[in-house]
């Protein structure tokens, strides 16, 4: 288990911003992240958990107690069972997944971090979760001191939301289980209309694994959201702001907005999201509040692929971000009457 002191923390970040922390720990096995938390908690150390870290924004003044890096490795196929270790890297294991024939992850593929926090996030995108083939979760509970296993139903998944998430301070996350499926080859059933269309299917239909695959992170290239070291556009958090979910009411009084703003033949993107409620996009809100790609003049600005992530130019302070994403928030709710909310998580500041 490596230990540094006075360590910086933007090199482990997507954002590549935030300031140190006191001691920085990193453990290979899942026995050293146990041990690690069980010392911090022990002494009553602040404890900051890291994986990919591609959904932190960290403060300037970065983090007063030991940041734990998980870096546990394992990927342990068996039928369509697959196990996975909180360390690995969730876009390698989506390509391995689709290398061995299986479905339900494909178009997952791309999103950077690690395996253990899909299940914190409900990681999702182009019409696919991981609450859809999560089975069971394996966690260390830091208020029982044990290990324990929650089935799917127990993680109280929902959108961007799980009780991970909700009891943040509880759970560190040391494997994850998924069932997958054994389709021929083929993908599962396209749900997200723009990966239909590019492929040239109808939603529903199921198309190769490969293909499936490719044409995601083919999307999610033209958009900033797969990481390249050279493209400041990447040197973000994916997507900054969840889509909002209205009531009707919410939703009525969003429309009213709407039309008085932009006219009557102007309809806002509609999803049903259960009972009485409806979701929303954030990034046509923002775009619409005249927050276009590649909105700033400072060295944190909005991505010139997409409008729903706030990037680091290169030469970024946590601080320079926060003041662009607060600027995004009040001209949303300004214009529309909606509040935004931001989907990273954040350490030692707020916005």
């Amino acid at each position: 288990m490596q230990e540094l002191h006075d360590a910086p923390l933007a090199p482990l970040t997507t954002f590549r911003l935030g300031g140190p922390a006191t001691r920085l720990v990193t453990a290979t096995t899942d026995a050293e992240v146990i041990a690690a938390v069980r010392e911090a908690d022990a002494d009553g150390t602040p404890l900051l958990i890291i994986g990919g870290g591609s959904n932190l924004v960290i403060g300037d003044k970065g983090f007063e107690g030991t940041a734990l890096r998980i870096a546990t490795s394992g990927f342990e196929l068996a039928g369509t069972t697959l196990e996975l270790a909180a360390g690995e890297v969730w876009s390698d294991a989506v390509a391995r997944t689709v290398e061995a024939g299986l479905a339900g992850v494909e178009c997952l593929a791309g999103i950077p971090g690690s395996a253990g926090a899909t299940p914190i996030q409900n990681v999702g995108a182009y019409g696919q979760e991981v609450s859809s083939t999560i089975t069971e979760v394996i966690a260390y509970d830091r208020r029982a001191g044990e290990t324990v296993a929650l089935s799917a139903a127990e993680c109280a998944f929902s959108y961007r939301h799980s009780r991970f998430k909700a009891d943040p301070d509880r759970y560190v996350v040391l494997r994850v289980r998924f069932a997958l499926e054994d389709a021929d080859g083929l993908s599962a059933p396209l749900k997200y209309a723009e990966t239909a269309r590019v492929l040239g299917v109808e939603p529903g239909e199921r198309v190769a694994l490969a293909d499936a695959r490719e044409t995601v992170l083919k999307l999610r290239a033209g958009k900033g959201m797969v990481l390249d070291p050279e493209d400041h556009d990447t040197w973000s958090a994916g997507s900054f702001f969840t889509n909002p979910i209205l009531t009707d009411a919410d939703f009525a009084v969003f429309h009213t907005r709407v039309k008085e703003r932009l006219g009557d033949g102007v309809e806002p993107p509609a999803y049903p999201a259960g009972e009485g409620r409806t979701k929303t996009s954030a990034a046509w809100l923002i775009d619409k509040a005249g927050f276009t790609k590649g909105y700033g003049d400072g060295p944190a600005r909005i991505s010139t692929k997409h409008t729903l992530a706030l990037t680091n130019r290169g030469a970024a302070t946590t601080e320079d971000l926060l003041v662009l994403a607060r600027e995004v928030v009040a001209g949303v709710r300004e214009a529309f009457g909606v509040t935004l909310v931001n989907e990273p998580v954040t350490v030692g500041v707020s916005l």
